[in-house]
């Protein structure tokens, strides 16, 4: 069974760093995107960041564009967002996902059908 469990939250200053990881396995059928989307208190989920598995091409959400990475370890069938100067704005509740549409890529979380628990981050000072 496809399964994506999120690591590496937990409580920052503003302008610290975070690496948040996620391990996918089970997925006997491939995926062909991997991302991470952000939940905010009182907000909607929001798309952050994704790579395609094949190309390797990837996407960012204007609001984190030059300050986060997505990279990914296929040894270890694990996607990273690394998160540098994190600011308040960025406290959420952040969720790894993986899309089997061969259709589509980018952040819109309709097209995302494989979902982890989530992991919360606080950028608080």
């Amino acid at each position: 069974q496809a399964q994506l469990v999120e690591s590496g939250g937990g409580l920052v200053q503003p302008g610290d760093s975070l690496r948040l990881s996620c391990a996918a396995t089970g997925f006997a059928s491939g995926y062909t995107s991997i991302g991470w989307f952000r939940q905010a208190p009182g907000s909607g989920r929001e798309g952050v960041s994704t790579m395609h598995i094949n190309f390797g091409t990837t996407y960012y959400a204007d609001s984190v564009k030059g300050r986060f990475n997505i990279s990914r370890d296929d040894a270890k069938n694990t996607v990273y967002l690394q998160m540098n100067n994190l600011k308040p704005e960025d406290t959420a509740v952040y969720y790894c996902a993986a899309s089997d549409d061969w259709g589509y890529f980018g952040i819109d979380r309709a097209h995302y059908n494989y979902w982890g628990q989530g992991t919360q981050v606080t950028v608080s000072s």
